[in-house]
């Protein structure tokens, strides 16, 4: 056996594909290491997925509608330790002074406590009926 042959393969330069699939595979499996142009690649689309998945996904995670107290009262105050109601007018209904005054306390003081009625006024719409009643008290 004079002079044995080798055959061997010569090196073949590797498919563009394969080092695509090795770029990818170290994207997922999160191979690189921090500073590196890759890791700011993947650093950048997790970002751009973040910020503009909620503008192309629908998640229908809109807020529940919160529905309001059943008397709708809106409560502030005037700065002299008083406070001041405004009572929709469709949680009191009718009547004289005294009824209206006992209607507007059953609703206030749930709310605040013990409280007394200072003054009540009726806000009126544009076409003259009781729209809500602005009521100032302090508590007792």
């Amino acid at each position: 056996m004079q002079g044995a042959e080798i055959n061997s393969v010569p090196s073949v330069a590797p498919l563009p594909m394969t080092s695509v699939w090795r770029t990818i595979r170290g994207y997922i499996l999160w191979q690189y290491e921090r500073g590196t142009l890759h890791y700011d690649i993947m650093v950048t689309l997790i970002l751009i997925f973040i910020f503009f998945s909620p503008r192309v996904i629908n998640f229908n995670d809109k807020p529940v509608p919160r529905n309001s107290h059943p008397t709708d009262v809106v409560v502030t105050s005037d700065g002299d330790g008083r406070l001041l109601y405004q009572v929709s007018a469709s949680s009191v209904s009718p009547g004289d002074d005294h009824a209206i005054r006992e209607q507007l306390l059953r609703i206030i003081e749930p709310i605040s406590g013990a409280v007394s009625i200072v003054r009540y006024d009726p806000v009126y719409d544009s076409k003259g009926k009781v729209q809500s009643y602005k009521v100032l008290v302090t508590r007792e």
